[in-house]
């Protein structure tokens, strides 16, 4: 199995550093507002990476961490006027609620900055001691890059060049500008910790250097994230980790590609963010994984109006296909193996949904020649389909519960005042609100319309 190494710029056969096992790590949500596509896709993404990884047989420890404090969130507390940690508690209930309803399973670990402020703090202390961050009169930590020769090895920006892009903060306290901030001095009104060096608040780059050394240790085999974060995140993270331990501080950097809307970066700032709540009322999660996994993960997408439509055509196609094999009457044993052996095959090559998806159409045409010749192969090759592309989160559901969700969604005929109630009731249920649920599935049925609930979501029929 190969994987591009961001590292080194090429791909690696996989080795892990103890053979058998895997430790991953991949950067998560800062919990200042709504999750979007983006946010999911990177979610999907290290999921898919580790349960392909537990498929070729190692044990993997894979954790993800959520950002709960930082200078966001504490602007939304004062616009909200919710406490800061109860403003980011609510919003990882509500993240997660919806990762759920998109069927990502949770990592092995969970991790919280606001849970790691001791070993945050301890882990500063080693730097300044080290001789690699210092400590400001105000109560700001920086970190001294010019004592870290390595930095820019990941993102191959020298440090000369890096000066154009880093975000200046604070510059009258640095001795450079380029360094950068694990230790924030409290400003009136904020939210704090207190540290040696007065009240505060971690630096973002910090958290995860420290949350790592305490799942892993010093030294991990995989760490993921967006390509937006490999300067200066992820280069912040390798200088002040492999300062304080002096070993490479991950074997493999992976990273995957960028969202874009029409052929522009996704961004708020510019008011194009596509919501993952407003994706899941009118998608199934299968449908919004099986449009973003047509691209290799190190590639962008690009979100056009025809995406979604077109991905859920597909799908109810395979569905089709699926639901014929099921009325055939046909019977057989077992599963068909070369379907298994070509998806491991693109899957060994960086992980490549892509090809993986592409042969979806030649399987499904064989199943239907099958089908027509009465030949029982239909049904292996049927079988192996559902349980292999389950891994990408495909074929999880009953052909005839998919069916009907995308014939219903097709028709047309539902009003627009039932489907904000069937809406309305989708959040309810994802807040566990049951008793509200109910309420609305009745109000539902006073209109005139059944609501039932599959894996691919609501699906609503004329009484």
């Amino acid at each position: 199995m190969k994987i591009f190494n961001t590292l080194t710029r090429c791909k690696e056969e996989f080795v892990p550093l103890r053979e058998g096992n895997v430790n991953m790590y991949a950067c998560g949500i800062t919990v200042s507002g709504e999750a979007h596509i983006g946010h999911a896709y990177q979610a999907l993404i290290y999921d898919i990476i580790r349960k392909y990884l537990e498929k070729k047989g190692y044990s993997v420890k894979y954790a993800r961490n959520y950002t709960d404090v930082d200078d966001k969130i504490i602007a939304k507390s004062r616009e909200t006027g919710i406490p800061a940690l109860e403003y980011a508690a609510m919003m990882i209930k509500n993240i997660d609620a919806l990762m759920r309803r998109f069927q990502v399973d949770d990592p092995t670990i969970w991790l919280k900055a606001t849970e790691n402020i001791d070993n945050i703090i301890d882990f500063i202390s080693r730097l300044i001691d080290s001789g690699h961050a210092y400590a400001t009169e105000r109560g700001d930590v920086y970190f001294a890059v010019e004592s870290f020769p390595g930095y820019g090895k990941l993102s191959g920006r020298r440090t000369e060049d890096a000066y154009e892009s880093v975000r200046i903060e604070n510059e009258e306290n640095k001795r450079d500008p380029l360094d950068f901030a694990l230790w924030k001095s409290a400003k009136e009104g904020e939210i704090y910790w207190a540290s040696p060096w007065g009240n505060g608040r971690p630096g973002w780059h910090i958290e995860c250097s420290a949350m790592n050394r305490r799942a892993f240790g010093e030294q991990i085999d995989i760490h993921g994230g967006g390509r937006d974060l490999i300067f200066p995140h992820h280069e912040n993270e390798i200088a002040q980790t492999e300062a304080l331990t002096g070993k490479p501080f991950a074997k493999y950097w992976i990273h995957n590609g960028l969202i874009k809307v029409n052929g522009q970066k996704m961004s708020k700032s510019l008011g194009n963010s596509v919501l993952l709540k407003d994706l899941l009322d009118e998608y199934s999660p299968e449908t919004v994984k099986y449009a973003l996994l047509q691209t290799n993960y190190r590639g962008d997408i690009n979100i056009t109006d025809s995406l979604f439509p077109e991905a859920d055509k597909h799908m109810y196609g395979f569905y089709k296909t699926l639901a014929d094999v099921e009325a055939s009457g046909l019977e057989a044993e077992g599963g068909a193996q070369d379907i298994d052996d070509e998806f491991d095959k693109a899957m060994d090559d960086d992980f490549n949904t892509a090809k993986a998806l592409a042969d979806l159409f030649g399987h499904f045409k064989r199943i239907k020649a099958k089908l027509a010749a009465g030949d029982e192969g239909a049904v292996r090759d049927a079988r192996q389909i559902k349980k292999t592309y389950g891994l990408l989160g495909l074929f999880r559901t009953e052909p005839k519960e998919f069916i009907a969700y995308y014939e219903a969604k097709s028709s047309g005929d539902i009003p627009e005042d039932v489907q904000e109630l069937i809406k309305a009731r989708a959040e309810a249920k994802a807040q566990k609100n049951w008793a509200l649920a109910d309420e609305l599935r009745a109000k539902i049925g006073e209109m005139g319309f059944a609501v039932k609930d599959t894996k691919e979501g609501p699906v609503v029929t004329r009484i």
